[in-house]
């Protein structure tokens, strides 16, 4: 595995560049014989290689895949949070300005990757002779301009675009650009870096290179950057190529892809790696090297989907719309993947609900209190529940954050191959290796038994009627796909708002979870304290099948209420942005 941690000691290079200081003459003819400076460094392969690593490195930044990515999922329809978790919640209700922490820490953390990516290729023009052959150099180059890309890939369709700076500012002036726009961006930066990614990565690392990005990776974000532009043909292709180079297969069970044990398995495209081994010490909230400070190499990111009995916070909550989704998906009970399980393997990895199966944190499900107050599930995905007694109190994890996997590349090109040319049987196929994996009904055979695709996405309960089917067609596949079987795969993994927002259902969808919401509140408010099943421990209150106790929580009635496509669909940019770059803050 890169070992992220070893050369960071060089990342006061990434601040050289940036810094014009005005001083004596006399002070700046000193040298330092001791000091680092673009002079000494840039010299060998090794140095390029450190300063690659920690452009690596930047992917670790809590922003982009540790404690933020939970701060991402609460907009939506996947999770909430309670008010008193008060930075969660403001983004749960789109309260959010340009001065808010997520707001600016995310923001800065995607713009450092950007900076040490081209402090790196600003030197291969000039220093590429360092390296034996020019192919060394171009192996650099590539992955360094992936990691650009991705970089901006989040910057454009978090920020709604961004400025662009391609090589190192040198002035001031150069420090002041305009905002651009995604299809800016994507145009100018992230299609032409991925490009030459996906030609000239190669297609695996040795054991000891495990961690670097490869072609599938690149292949799969081109791929991902077409889909978001509506470019379906294009995408499918992209999409196409990685499924049928035969590299990836889907891991035996959803919690593979959640564990620090299965690391870079067989399903991993492209993922963030985590240890707690390089410095047992460190806190997790630190993941880079600051003076006298060594990064921990861990993530902070358990605690908010960790129990609070257990160690944990639940600073984010499964939305009574998620937890219904996964009770509505059945098992196929002729699937052995299911193992004697009443629920789906794909639940068991994502959420628990009182009657959950298996145990949690080690005990029986119920063991200790929670499942009240509203809340009736909580997270588990990045959560340590499947190994630990509890989170550690050192806010520290070692699950690597799955940037890209196999089945989210399945779902993408069904989706695609839907839009490009209206093959809902194609898609089908695709939706359906998801499904099979996770232990539940297929399509196909819900087609064949009941006549259609089930519309899961509609309550049953607040419908008051038996479930519905809809005939297979364009239409119907693709509205599975958006509203049922990406947020069952892919729930509490960052990508949730990013989608309602590109297919334009953000506010639609909101609204009618809101009803929903409104419903709950007006017919269950006196059967909350009705004991339901007394034979499932610890449920102690309210009816099936969310078991929901002693309040319904609000999730959406403020959201759908605040909710403008304008100002909502992307974080505004941050405040110190504006005022410091004339070209944008006016």
């Amino acid at each position: 595995m890169i070992q992220y941690n070893k050369i960071k000691v060089f990342l006061i290079l990434c601040f050289i560049s940036l810094l014009t200081i005005s001083c004596d003459k006399d002070v700046l003819d000193i040298e330092n014989p001791n000091a680092v400076t673009e002079a000494t460094f840039w010299k060998t392969p090794q140095d390029f290689d450190a300063a690659l690593i920690a452009t690596y490195g930047a992917l670790q930044f809590q922003a982009i895949s540790g404690a933020g990515i939970p701060l991402e999922m609460v907009r939506g329809d996947e999770a909430g949070s309670e008010d008193f978790y008060i930075p969660w919640f403001r983004l749960s209700n789109l309260n959010v300005n340009d001065g808010d922490a997520h707001v600016v820490n995310k923001w800065s953390a995607l713009y450092i990757g950007v900076f040490r990516a081209n402090q790196i290729l600003d030197q291969l023009e000039v220093n590429s002779d360092v390296f034996p052959t020019q192919e060394e150099a171009i192996l650099v180059e590539a992955q360094v301009r992936f990691l650009r890309a991705y970089f901006y890939f989040e910057i454009a369709h978090s920020y709604g675009g961004g400025v662009i700076r391609t090589s190192v500012p040198n002035t001031n002036e150069e420090l002041s650009i305009p905002f651009s726009s995604i299809e800016e961006i994507t145009d100018q930066v992230i299609l032409p870096d991925l490009l030459f990614a996906k030609a000239n990565l190669p297609q695996s690392w040795p054991d000891n290179e495990e961690g670097r990005v490869t072609w599938g990776a690149a292949t799969s974000l081109l791929g991902k950057s077409y889909l978001y532009s509506k470019e379906w043909s294009q995408a499918a292709g992209e999409f196409r190529e990685v499924i049928d180079a035969g590299i990836y297969s889907l891991a035996p069970n959803n919690l593979d892809n959640f564990s620090h044990e299965e690391g870079f398995n067989v399903e991993s495209i492209f993922e963030v790696p985590f240890s707690v081994e390089f410095n047992p010490g460190g806190n997790g909230i630190v993941v880079d090297n600051y003076p006298g400070v060594a990064g921990s190499e861990t993530a902070d990111v358990a605690l908010s989907t960790g129990h609070l009995r257990f160690g944990g916070f639940n600073t984010i909550l499964p939305t009574y719309y998620m937890h219904e989704l996964f009770v509505r998906d059945e098992i196929d009970p002729s699937n052995p993947i299911n193992d004697g399980n009443i629920q789906s393997k794909r639940m068991g990895a994502s959420i628990v609900p009182i009657d959950g199966d298996g145990l949690y944190y080690g005990l029986p499900i119920g063991s200790r209190p929670g499942w009240v107050f509203g809340q009736s599930s909580y997270v588990k995905k990045y959560s340590n529940w499947y190994h630990l007694e509890q989170e550690d109190g050192n806010r520290r994890s070692e699950i690597n954050y799955r940037v890209i996997r196999l089945a989210d590349v399945y779902l993408m090109y069904a989706e695609a191959v839907l839009e490009a040319n209206g093959d809902f049987d194609t898609a089908i196929d695709f939706i359906d290796r998801v499904r099979t994996r996770a232990g539940v009904i297929t399509l196909r055979q819900y087609i064949t038994d009941d006549g259609g695709i089930p519309e899961f996405h509609i309550s049953e309960q607040v419908a008051s009627r038996p479930r519905s089917f809809a005939v297979a067609s364009v239409e119907s596949v693709r509205t599975h796909i958006r509203r049922v079987e990406r947020p069952l795969e892919l729930c509490f993994e960052g990508f949730r708002w990013k989608d309602l927002v590109r297919w334009g259902i953000a506010g639609s969808v909101l609204n009618e979870l809101a009803q929903d919401e409104l419903w709950r509140t007006q017919n269950q408010s006196g059967i909350l304290d009705v004991i339901a099943d007394p034979n499932v421990p610890g449920s102690g209150a309210g009816v099936a099948p969310l078991f929901i106790r002693e309040k319904v929580r609000p999730d959406f009635r403020t959201p759908s209420e605040n909710y403008n496509p304008q100002i909502h669909d992307y974080l505004p940019v941050p405040a110190i942005e504006l005022q410091t770059n004339d070209q944008i803050g006016g």
